[in-house]
């Protein structure tokens, strides 16, 4: 196991997600998923674990490993499957069958829409919901919809009396039948919207409406209606929680500006918070020290905004010193980022109140005074206020959590991804570095013509002596330093071919 990769693991947490193996070269290996990353990936390195021949080759060719989280273990899958369509890793042997997800699709600008499946999400302007691991309950969804709202099922572009001539389902489905003008377009419309708002989750009156029939069902005896009410709720429960819906972007604008009105409710805010910032900290145990900086306008992420900082004022851990000099970075009368990026009327501190009491203690230093400040606490989501107001529970369902969560998943993103480019960069560095006859200009040449330490090991000993302008010895060991063969084997190798080719000329 390698340094880098025994580091990693303490590092992974209990919650659901998706994790990366990658080689030494960097080359992604593995992608698997798991309800609680913590125990699933560690089960692999366990000492004397009984691992089938397969698995013990893959976690012998593990060098590193990245990991994702998200919201729960069914978005854990689909995530899964996309990450193993976008790079087809060596020992995802049993998932490269490029199977689709079943979701459903509408088109809310015609006058008389209907749910289809598609197994393809586009970014066509229509409404999706999904896609979801199981088949049966999105179209155990699409049929309850139809039914309970009236909407109709058949495939025609526009229904009239002539596709009526082949069609029952007005008397056996309940359909209202628009074919016939026995409803208007507007009326067709209210009763599509209150099915798209239960699939979104937003009418959960219905399923207790539906409950109630199950449990009066069963009080009379009649159990067959009863098992399939059940079944049809245990569905849409699985259906609606998760509402993972693809919208326009009109759509995401609309919601993104309803969730910062309801931020600005729930913090007692003047006024919904236009322009939000959050900061989020990183570091590997002390070291590679940084912060990013994210912004959203009106709702929605802005990257024009997007700031990475090094944290120069220490070394090592500290998460709310670290916040406080972010803080003066950005606010301080001699910061250069007053006049680039726009005020902020929301200042969110990742973390919990030590985080958030930092940041405030240098606002006040700075006589910054006017800017709402919270933190965001990791576990359960809550808004830290320090004040009077005290903590705040956002509800789970609530497009303010959504706007406040999206942009945390961004800082973090935007810090990891950075953390990640330092240490990648100090690694490649430290290799060259330690290698006798290696200066400053052999090494970015070396950088230069193989883009990493892994192109220097995929290359031969003759073209990193012919890159860097050094003898073979010297780029032998330039090529064990940074993970290849033993200097002295690859030597050998070098000099028994141009041995042949001396003997054929």
């Amino acid at each position: 196991m390698t340094d880098v990769l025994r580091e990693r693991l303490k590092t992974v947490p209990n919650r659901p997600g998706c994790y990366l193996m990658r080689d030494r070269r960097g080359v992604i290996i593995y992608v698997g998923k798991a309800k609680n990353l913590r125990r699933r990936v560690l089960s692999y390195f366990r000492p004397n674990a009984d691992h089938a021949p397969k698995v013990r080759s893959m976690v012998n060719t593990v060098a590193d490993l990245e990991f994702m989280t998200v919201k729960n273990e069914a978005e854990a899958l689909l995530t899964e499957a996309s990450l193993i369509k976008k790079y087809k890793p060596h020992f995802n042997i049993l998932m490269r069958d490029d199977k689709r997800y079943l979701a459903l699709r509408a088109d809310p600008t015609v006058d008389f829409p209907r749910f289809a499946t598609c197994r393809i999400v586009r970014d066509d302007g229509a409404l999706y919901f999904g896609p979801f691991p199981s088949a049966p309950v999105v179209r155990a969804a699409k049929d309850f919809v139809e039914k309970h709202y009236g909407l109709r099922s058949c495939e025609a572009l526009s229904p009239d009396a002539d596709v009526h001539t082949h069609c029952l389902a007005d008397v056996i489905r309940f359909c209202s039948a628009p074919c016939l003008g026995r409803i208007t377009p507007a009326e067709y419309h209210a009763r599509f919207d209150e099915a798209c708002a239960f699939l979104r989750g937003e009418r959960p009156a219905v399923i207790a409406e539906l409950v109630e029939e199950m449990k009066a069902a069963a009080a009379k005896e009649d159990f067959t209606k009863a098992a399939r009410l059940r079944d049809t709720i245990g569905a849409l429960k699985e259906m609606t929680k998760q509402h993972f819906v693809r919208k326009s972007p009109e759509m995401r604008r609309d919601d993104a500006k309803r969730g910062i009105a309801e931020l600005a409710e729930a913090l007692g805010l003047a006024a919904p918070p236009r322009v939000i910032e959050c900061v989020d900290i990183s570091n590997l145990f002390g070291t590679h020290n940084v912060a990013s900086l994210v912004v959203a306008v009106d709702g929605l992420p802005d990257r024009r905004y997007y700031r990475h900082f090094k944290i120069e004022s220490f070394e090592g851990a500290d998460d709310p010193r670290a916040m406080a000099e972010v803080v003066l970075r950005r606010y301080g009368p001699e910061s250069s980022l007053t006049a680039k990026s726009p005020r902020a009327d929301l200042y969110i501190c990742d973390g919990g109140i030590t985080q958030l009491r930092a940041a405030r203690a240098r606002f006040a230093e700075i006589g910054v005074t006017d800017l709402p400040t919270i933190g965001l606490a990791k576990q359960q989501e809550i808004l830290v206020t320090d004040d009077e107001r005290g903590d705040v529970l956002l509800p789970r369902d609530s497009e303010a959590l959504m706007v406040v969560t999206r942009l945390r998943d961004e800082a973090h993103r935007f810090a990891i991804t950075y953390h990640r480019h330092l240490r990648e960069r100090s690694i490649r560095e430290s290799v060259l570095d330690e290698v006798p006859g290696i200066g400053p200009a052999k090494k970015v040449a070396l950088l230069k013509r193989f883009k990493s330490v892994y192109g220097i090991v995929r290359a031969s000993v003759e073209e990193v002596a012919a890159a860097a302008g050094v003898n073979l010895e010297i780029a032998a060991a330039v090529r064990h330093a940074c993970g290849g063969e033993d200097g002295a084997a690859d030597l050998t190798k070098s000099n028994s071919r141009k041995g042949s080719c001396d003997g054929e000329s």
